[in-house]
C-alpha cells in the first residue's frame, strides 16, 4: 500500500477520490444525435476504488471493480454506474480500511493475519455478458454475476464447473458462429496448470482440459483463431514462496528471464488438447487483437507487443495518478505453422504506441479488415500521459485513421458494434474522461470516419475513470 499524492497530471483527477455510484440516469445529448440502429447496452469494467482509509492500493489493478452500462433504447441512452459489492468489498466497505492483499499489495496486519488471509476478487478486470446475466471477471478468481439492467450484483458464480480456487480469467473469447465461449485460468498450487474451458452460449461450461506449463507466469489474454486456441508464455517466473508467505506482492515477485524463450501453446478448439509448442525470442504482451487460419493452414495472430516487463511497472504508478516509465508497445504480427511446430514469420505492423486492440465481433476468428485501438497523440511524453486518442489500423492499406478529441481527454478501449437496422453499418463507442472539466462522456463515431467528429456524444452525471475492459451486447 502506498500513501496518497496530490496528482501532478490532468489525468490524475480522475483517481484522486473514489468514484461515484449512479443510479439509471437519462444520459444528455451534447452534440449530434443518437444513431437510430444503435440498440443494446455498452457495458465497461475498471477499478473505480484505489484509496480508502487513507491509504492508496498498491497497483491499479487491486482497486476495486465498477461497472458502467449505458443502455441504447427506443427512447434514448440510460446510463448507471455501480461498485462490484464482492465480499471483501463490503467488508473493507464497513471496516473503512483496506482489509485484503491484491496483486500489487500485501494484506495489512502481522505476518499470521497477512498468511491467513486470502487475496480480494477485485472483480475489476472485464464483462461478459449472456442472455440471463453479466459477469464481472477478474484474473484469479470464479466470476460474480450481476443483473443486466440495474447491475445489482447477485454473487460469485461458478457457471457450473468451477470450484472455489479455479480462476476464470478476464478475456473470454466468443465464436460469432456457434456462440460457444473460451476461457482459461492458471492453476498455481502444484504443478502449475493452464485450465481450458469451452462453454455453450449461457455461460455453462460444457467442456474443461488442463495442460501443464512450465512455472508461473503473466498469461493475460489469448487468441481464438478458427479452429485454434493461441497462447504465448513470457519468459515471466513468479517466485511462489513469497507470495505464500505474504512477504511479497505478486506485481513484486515476478522476474523477467529474457534468457528464456517465448513459448506458443497451440491448442484445438473441438477437444482442448495441445496440438503443439513453440519456442521464440522473448518478448511480453498483455492483448492480443486477433487471429486467423489462412487457406494454406497457416495461422496468423496479432498482439500488441512489449520488449520487456516494464509496462507493469508504468501501470503500478497509474494509481498514483503520475507515471515516470515509459514502456512501449507497437502492434505487431506472427505467422505459425500449427502442425510443424514452426514460427514463420514475425513483423511489426503500425510503428505507433498502442494498447487494448479490438476487431469487430463478427470477425473474432477470422480475416478481420480493421484493428481498432487505443493510441497516444503524437508529440506527447509518453512516460507520464495516458493514451489521448483511439485509432483504427487497416490491415489491407496498412495505414491508421486516428480519432481527434482534443486537449486533456482521455479515451477508453474502443469498441465496434453493429447497427441492428443495418448490418453493415458499424458504430465505434468509447467512454472519454475531459481533465479540463473533470467529467466524462460516451462518444460515438462511425466507423468509416473514425477522423471526424463523433456522430455524437453523451455526458455521464458523473466521472467513471479510465477502465479496462468492455462489451456490447445487442438487443435480442
Amino acid at each position: 500500500m502506498i500513501r496518497p499524492t496530490i496528482s501532478q497530471t490532468t489525468w490524475g483527477q480522475q483517481f484522486a477520490t473514489p468514484a461515484t455510484e449512479f443510479p439509471p440516469t437519462p444520459l444528455p445529448v451534447l452534440s449530434g444525435k443518437l444513431p437510430l440502429g444503435l440498440k443494446g447496452s455498452l457495458y465497461r469494467n475498471g477499478p473505480g476504488r484505489l484509496e480508502r482509509g487513507g491509504l492508496r492500493v498498491g497497483h491499479w489493478f487491486d482497486g476495486d471493480g465498477a461497472i458502467l452500462a449505458v443502455h441504447f433504447t427506443d427512447e434514448g441512452a440510460t446510463g448507471v454506474y455501480r461498485y462490484v459489492k464482492t465480499a471483501g468489498y463490503q467488508q473493507e466497505e464497513q471496516a473503512n480500511r483496506l482489509m485484503y492483499g491484491g496483486y500489487g499489495m500485501t494484506s495489512p496486519g502481522n505476518l499470521w493475519e497477512r498468511f491467513t488471509k486470502p487475496l480480494k476478487n477485485a472483480a475489476n478486470t472485464s464483462v461478459l455478458a449472456l442472455p440471463d446475466k453479466l459477469l464481472a471477471l477478474w484474473e484469479g478468481a470464479q466470476p460474480h454475476a450481476l443483473d443486466l439492467q440495474t447491475l445489482e450484483t447477485w454473487g460469485l458464480d461458478n457457471l457450473s464447473k468451477l470450484t472455489d480456487n479455479t480462476p476464470y480469467s478476464a478475456h473470454p473469447k466468443i465464436d460469432p458462429e456457434t456462440g460457444d465461449i473460451f476461457n482459461f485460468g492458471q492453476i498455481l498450487a502444484g504443478t502449475p496448470q493452464l485450465m481450458l474451458y469451452r462453454s455453450d452460449r449461457t455461460g455453462k461450461i460444457i467442456q474443461h482440459n488442463q495442460i501443464p506449463i512450465d512455472g508461473i507466469s503473466v498469461i493475460h489474454d489469448f487468441v481464438f483463431a478458427g479452429q485454434y486456441l493461441i497462447f504465448v508464455i513470457p519468459p515471466l517466473r513468479l517466485k511462489i514462496l513469497p507470495v505464500l508467505l505474504q512477504f511479497k506482492s505478486f506485481s513484486d515477485s515476478f522476474f523477467w528471464q529474457p534468457q528464456t524463450p517465448n513459448q506458443i501453446l497451440i491448442i484445438d478448439r473441438q477437444t482442448l488438447q495441445l496440438v503443439n509448442r513453440i519456442e521464440t525470442e522473448p518478448w511480453f504482451q498483455w492483448h492480443f487483437s486477433n487471429g486467423y487460419v489462412e487457406n494454406d493452414g497457416t495461422v496468423i495472430v496479432d498482439f500488441v507487443q512489449y520488449p520487456d516487463f516494464q509496462t507493469n511497472q508504468y501501470l503500478k504508478e497509474v494509481a498514483t495518478g503520475n507515471t515516470h516509465t515509459l514502456a512501449e508497445s507497437t502492434l505487431w504480427r506472427m505467422v505459425l505453422q500449427p502442425q510443424t511446430g514452426k514460427l514463420l514469420q514475425l513483423e511489426e505492423l503500425l510503428d505507433r504506441h498502442c494498447e487494448f486492440p479490438t476487431v469487430s465481433p463478427k470477425e473474432v476468428g477470422k480475416k478481420a479488415k480493421f484493428t481498432y485501438l487505443s493510441l497516444h497523440k503524437p508529440g506527447v511524453n509518453r512516460a507520464i500521459e495516458m493514451f489521448g486518442s483511439i485509432g483504427r489500423f487497416d490491415h489491407q492499406t496498412q495505414t491508421l485513421q486516428a480519432a481527434i478529441l482534443g486537449d486533456n481527454r482521455y479515451p477508453m478501449e474502443p469498441l465496434c458494434v453493429q447497427d441492428i437496422d443495418n448490418p453493415q453499418q458499424e458504430w465505434v463507442l468509447t467512454v472519454v474522461y475531459d481533465g479540463d472539466q473533470n467529467s466524462s462522456e460516451v462518444w460515438i463515431f462511425d466507423s468509416e470516419y473514425l477522423d471526424a467528429e463523433p456522430i455524437c456524444r453523451l455526458s455521464l452525471p458523473h466521472v467513471v475513470p479510465n477502465g479496462f475492459h468492455g462489451t456490447w451486447k445487442p438487443r435480442s
